[in-house]
């Protein structure tokens, strides 16, 4: 009887309980604390569930979505807030500011600030508002110089990003043209473009655009980590110590800045650097893409961390099928990424052609499953190599093909076929035919001998016997070259 009580009384003690708001907000409080800002989200998310009107919760939520980098979604906290709650909360004015300013909104900023000012001239928050304000309008004597519509932005900004993660990098380039025509201080945009232009091989136009960055926003960080890519791609291996030495030195505070520094890093090789600020990101709770454990994943295994690396990974399959194969510790796959990473748009075109003409597919499907940046362009020319010759959708890209097989079968020039590709890639960018790829080939080939001396007393209609066609032809798609090189 004794022992049955006790039971009882035991069960008892197991008493289920529905927790309210304020549970999870002090939980979400505690993982804030902690520095664990997606942990501290979730619980701030769970307890406006329950309190959805309760303005600390929601101003909460809003300051960790800001300490995250999520400015739309706190804003539209924080206009909650202003709309259906408290309209009283003025301070939600100089938030919305910084957060607007940090998107690139500054006339969205600017009014928002103007009206903290309006309504708190002795506020908690004037000293800071006023430097804010300074900083939107100090370049500017216009009454309101700023940005037209921060929607059509925000729509367009997301859309540009979602191309470029994409790798349709041509996609990308118009619409980012677009943005920095319409926002020319949205210096996001400018970073993108720039990237873009720089994996389709238009290396002078990317270099533009981020220098354009660097001297009207300096200490941008982005252009930083954009110019570190540049200089390894383009091999100069001492401007990507420099750099990479004096970047090591940065200590972003934004999740996006850590995010951007640790992958740059380990784009580049330098995997200490890479762990510790991705590293840092996974432990306070940053829920990344597959591209973002990608990177932990490599900076892990080559600092030593083998099996935190091997569960990263796991990750990065669990979201992306196609990298099965292209593990960090498959050194030589790894290396083979790296010496792709740093050739040029032509010398990649010319390395898919030549894996086409020896047969070797494995290669092929090793590229085409790597993390390295593929243009439309070479995907589409890898897309030709595994389809039959019934296959419609890629006409043009096979004529470009017979162009360069039609080149292939009469010169043995490595330097001939890496100045082909590169007017190749400019000529299928700009929708021009190559029905005629036996003209296309005696001209290439033409202007490359006369461009380098090697056959000066060649003529026009020598090449055109040479490749089978007529002079009429070969003359016409001279000029279309040198248009293309102009």
């Amino acid at each position: 009887m004794g022992k049955q009580l006790s039971k009882q009384q035991k069960k008892a003690q197991v008493v289920p309980f529905l927790q309210d708001g304020q549970y999870y907000y002090n939980k979400g409080l505690k993982a804030y604390r902690e520095q664990n800002f997606h942990k501290a989200s979730k619980y701030l998310a769970k307890a406006l569930e329950l309190d959805p009107n309760d303005t600390i919760k929601l101003s909460q939520l809003a300051t960790i979505y800001t300490d995250m980098g999520k400015y739309s979604q706190s804003n539209e906290l924080l206009s909650q807030i202003l709309d259906e709650v408290d309209n009283n909360m003025s301070e939600c004015y100089y938030f919305m500011a910084n957060n607007y300013a940090h998107l690139g909104l500054f006339q969205e900023a600017y009014k928002c600030a103007t009206e903290y000012a309006k309504q708190e001239p002795y506020g908690e928050f004037i000293e800071e508002n006023e430097d804010l304000i300074d900083l939107l309008t100090m370049e500017d004597d216009e009454e309101e110089p700023f940005l037209k519509d921060p929607d059509d932005l925000i729509i367009k900004q997301d859309a540009a990003k979602s191309l470029l993660e994409n790798s349709q990098f041509e996609e990308a380039i118009l619409l980012l043209e677009e943005l920095v025509k319409e926002y020319p201080e949205f210096w996001s945009a400018h970073n993108n473009l720039s990237l873009a232009y720089f994996y389709v091989g238009e290396v002078e136009k990317a270099k533009e655009y981020l220098t354009t960055v660097l001297e009207r926003n300096p200490g941008n960080l982005h252009a930083y980590c954009n110019l570190l890519v540049f200089y390894y791609y383009e091999r100069k291996d001492e401007k990507v110590e420099e750099l990479a030495k004096a970047l090591s030195n940065v200590h972003p505070l934004l999740f996006e800045h850590r995010y951007k520094l640790g992958a740059t890093f380990a784009l580049v090789g330098y995997y200490p650097a890479a762990y510790k600020w991705l590293r840092t990101l996974y432990k306070q709770g940053y829920d990344g893409d597959d591209v973002f454990y990608y990177w932990l994943s490599y900076s892990a295994y080559f600092t030593g961390h083998e099996t935190f690396a091997e569960q990263m990974w796991e990750r990065v399959i669990k979201a992306n099928k196609e990298k099965v194969g292209s593990e960090p510790w498959n050194v030589n796959k790894e290396d083979s990424e790296q010496r792709v990473s740093s050739m040029s748009l032509e010398e990649r075109l010319y390395a898919i052609f030549l894996s086409i003409e020896t047969n070797n597919y494995d290669q092929l499907k090793e590229y085409q499953s790597s993390n390295v940046p593929q243009s439309q362009l070479e995907k589409e020319f890898i897309h030709l190599a595994f389809s039959d010759n019934s296959d419609n959708d890629s006409t043009k890209m096979r004529l470009l093909y017979q162009v360069a097989k039609t080149l292939f079968v009469q010169s043995e020039h490595d330097e001939l076929f890496l100045f082909s590709f590169k007017i190749l890639a400019k000529a299928y960018k700009h929708e021009y035919s190559f029905k005629n790829y036996a003209g296309w080939a005696a001209a290439l080939d033409y202007i490359w001998l006369k461009q380098n001396a090697i056959n000066e007393e060649i003529s026009q209609n020598a090449v055109a016997k040479k490749y089978g066609t007529s002079v009429s032809s070969v003359s016409k798609y001279v000029k279309l070259v040198k248009s293309i090189l102009a």
